[in-house]
């Protein structure tokens, strides 16, 4: 008996989620955003077909947990994009699902009110709100698929996506991303194998069809068309790094004919799990990447230094899941990394 109560209790909060179509009708996107998110798309499928020589810069929280927060953190972004936008091309890391190795918050889309009350008939609500209130400021934003139902909801937004370490060897993850309209990068696994990585590529690229849920919240038949452009994220591995260029010529040598454009990520594995190492490793990388056509990076960074736990007293703009960059030394940062880009390229044209 308690197994079907919990069945029917569980059945009537799923009644009352608003289903894809109506989510959308209800915070809709308006035709100029439109227009300024097909563009945004394009600019990075440029970046990462070599088109446009700018960086993609892949940025922001770990994770997001305080709406006011992550608001302040797209308006200093944006500014920021407004004077380095020659060298630098900025994405919002906007993740509101967090994978989870055992247990732990799942995320703003389930748990808003970080509680574990699981809300999450009002997280999807105020995770599209957040969207579009970031894109209105003019930013395209990014965020990991994690749960393939959710990207009904969010598939018209986004102009980014990552698969990761974890879960890109999931068949229908690859399937979901051959559907989205936007570039999604794979990262490589745990273990720094990037095979993986390469299959999901391949199989992202190609048509599918696949049983999902569609607009109108049934199951369906999906077809898909293929990624527009799918391509490799380096994320260092359970037992080092990855992003030097010795490591990338290898890679690149032994896969001659199915290399694709490549996004580091200057996190996890490649930093060592310490967020106060990322300027060191996206510093090196940018003095390699004449040799290595590194297309992009990834950077976890919020307004304050470090991590915290979930509690009554919370630090502001601290994230709560992996420890982030500050804003004064992002900023820094991304204007000395954009001063030797442009140098960099001044050199390239005198020579």
């Amino acid at each position: 008996m308690n197994a079907i109560n919990t069945a029917l209790t569980h059945t009537s909060t799923e009644a009352n989620l608003s289903l894809p179509h109506q989510l959308k009708k209800q915070l809709p996107l308006s035709s100029s955003l439109m227009q300024q998110i097909a563009q945004h798309r394009q600019t990075i499928e440029d970046i990462l077909s070599g088109r446009d020589s700018r960086l993609l810069v892949i940025i922001g929280p770990c994770s997001v947990h305080d709406v006011h927060a992550t608001l302040e953190y797209a308006e200093r972004l944006h500014k920021l994009q407004q004077q380095l936008s020659s060298q630098i091309f900025f994405v919002m890391r906007t993740y509101i699902e967090k994978p989870r190795t055992t247990v732990g918050w799942k995320g703003f889309l389930y748990d808003p009110h970080l509680d574990g009350s699981s809300d999450l008939a009002l997280g999807l609500q105020r995770s599209r709100q957040l969207f579009l209130d970031i894109i209105a400021m003019g930013l395209p934003i990014a965020s990991e698929i994690l749960n393939p139902m959710a990207t009904a909801y969010f598939d018209d937004l986004l102009a980014w996506g990552a698969i990761g370490a974890r879960t890109s060897e999931s068949q229908i993850h690859r399937e979901i991303s051959s559907l989205m309209p936007y570039s999604i990068g794979f990262k490589n696994g745990t273990d720094g194998s990037i095979q993986i990585a390469l299959d999901a590529i391949q199989s992202a690229q190609h048509s599918h069809q696949f049983l999902g849920m569609n607009q109108q919240g049934f199951p369906d038949l999906l077809c898909s068309q293929g990624n527009p452009y799918p391509h490799l994220i380096l994320r260092g591995s359970n037992r080092g790094t990855n992003f030097d260029v010795q490591n990338i010529l290898q890679m690149q040598a032994a896969h001659p004919q199915q290399f694709p454009a490549l996004v580091i990520d200057c996190s996890h594995g490649n930093s060592g799990k310490d967020p106060q190492r990322q300027p060191e490793v996206l510093k090196q990388i940018v003095a390699e990447r004449h040799l290595t056509m590194v297309r992009g990076v990834m950077l976890e960074s919020h307004l304050v230094d470090g991590q915290q736990k979930i509690s009554a007293e919370m630090c502001y703009g601290q994230s709560v899941t992996d420890g982030c960059l500050g804003w004064s030394k992002t900023e820094t940062l991304m204007s000395e990394i954009a001063a030797s880009l442009q140098s960099a390229q001044f050199k390239k044209i005198s020579a």
